[in-house]
């Protein structure tokens, strides 16, 4: 049997979550990854994570309702998300029913011991909503010989009052930000924040809240982004395309921290 080629990209998906935050502008969800982890190790991301075999085929039962009905690799990503968001954070997003703390607790226990989400939904006769997610971006970078994500961005709405729970072997801490002062913070150099993390944050600093993203997504096609190393004005450029909604499309190669990841 031939081995999978390791440069092929690994299906992934990423949840923004928007809360509000008392403040001009929604907050979101950002989770320090452990020092040990092989990806982005330290670095604030948003929950999320591989799709695997179950998310597809419990995208294709009646366990999963709405929209998208024909894309099974979209709705597959939607499962992925809400799944990975339970297993990191405990926050139960997109199901019909919501869970009690104490079957999320048993749920992620059982998560981790690697049963299925499906059986997890069928004992409790409940289904995700695929509509409670909309599609914000995809990113495929594709440089260097790394083990390469396509992953799949949603942004979904939570209550300000919703409790973390962290898995403590992925993560080290969590924070609720505005995608303004998360910005803020990694300039000051008190956090750290990979090139497609920033560049996500930096468009979403332009919505004041959930409604107005929602909005804007509904108005912009998802196009995936692959970024380009290019030169330009004497030095070296990280840039992705223009005319896809990101206000930064372009930065100096020096100020990519994880460039030695990237190539």
């Amino acid at each position: 049997m031939t081995s999978p080629d390791p440069l092929t990209p690994i299906p992934a998906a990423t949840m923004i979550l928007f809360r509000e935050g008392g403040g001009s502008q929604d907050e979101h969800l950002m989770i320090e990854r452990a020092a040990g982890m092989a990806f982005a190790a330290g670095a604030l991301v948003f929950p999320g994570g591989r799709i695997d075999a179950d998310d597809r085929l419990l995208a294709a039962t009646d366990a999963v309702v709405g929209a998208p009905t024909a894309d099974l690799e979209e709705r597959a990503s939607r499962v992925a998300a809400v799944r990975e968001t339970l297993e990191e954070t405990g926050l139960a997003v997109g199901l019909m029913t919501t869970p009690t703390r104490n079957v999320i607790a048993d749920w992620r226990s059982r998560l981790r011991r690697h049963e299925p989400f499906s059986a997890l939904l069928a004992e409790r006769r409940t289904a995700i909503d695929l509509n409670a997610l909309l599609p914000f971006a995809r990113w495929c970078p594709k440089l260097g010989n790394h083990r390469r994500f396509d992953t799949r961005f949603y942004i979904a709405q939570v209550r300000g009052d919703e409790e973390i729970e962290l898995d403590a072997g992925e993560a080290a801490g969590f924070s609720w930000a505005t995608a303004k002062s998360a910005i803020d913070e990694a300039a000051a150099g008190r956090s750290k924040i990979i090139f497609p993390t920033l560049r996500n944050l930096e468009r979403l600093a332009g919505f004041p809240n959930f409604e107005h993203a929602c909005a804007h997504v509904r108005a912009q096609p998802v196009q995936t982004i692959s970024p380009e190393v290019r030169e330009a004005d004497g030095q070296k450029w990280l840039c992705i395309p223009e005319g896809v909604g990101y206000p930064v499309t372009r930065v100096p190669i020096a100020q990519v921290p994880e460039l030695a990841f990237l190539l």
